[in-house]
């Protein structure tokens, strides 16, 4: 009686696939920060500050003519923020803000704080 050797068995090919998990993206944490000031329409209104790098012209705000502001909201993460308007050029702390801090010019700037 013969007795075959048993073939090695064949190698097994591993196909794996580089497939990328559907993970939702992470829930941002950042809130909408609403900024008004009223001003006579037709002004060039922004508000700049720490979150746009006082950047003078880089948040453009929009009138709302039925109550006579200038409005922008903006997206912020949580965290204490300094900020002014420029309304046609000038740099101004808001006037309804009662929260300020001295800044190296000799005003002051107005303060936000994002929960």
């Amino acid at each position: 009686m013969k007795i075959k050797a048993k073939k090695p068995a064949a190698e097994k090919k591993v196909v794996t696939k580089a497939t990328t998990a559907k993970r939702g993206r992470p829930k941002s944490t950042k809130k909408e920060v609403t900024f008004s000031i009223h001003a006579d329409a037709g002004k060039a209104v922004y508000v700049a500050g720490e979150f746009n790098g006082w950047d003078p012209t880089a948040q453009k705000m929009a009138f709302k003519k039925a109550q006579g502001v200038y409005v922008a909201v903006i997206k912020l993460e949580p965290g204490t923020y300094q900020y002014k308007y420029v309304i046609d050029g000038t740099w101004c702390a808001d006037p309804e803000n009662v929260n300020a801090v001295a800044n190296d010019q000799g005003t002051f700037n107005s303060v936000v704080v994002v929960q």
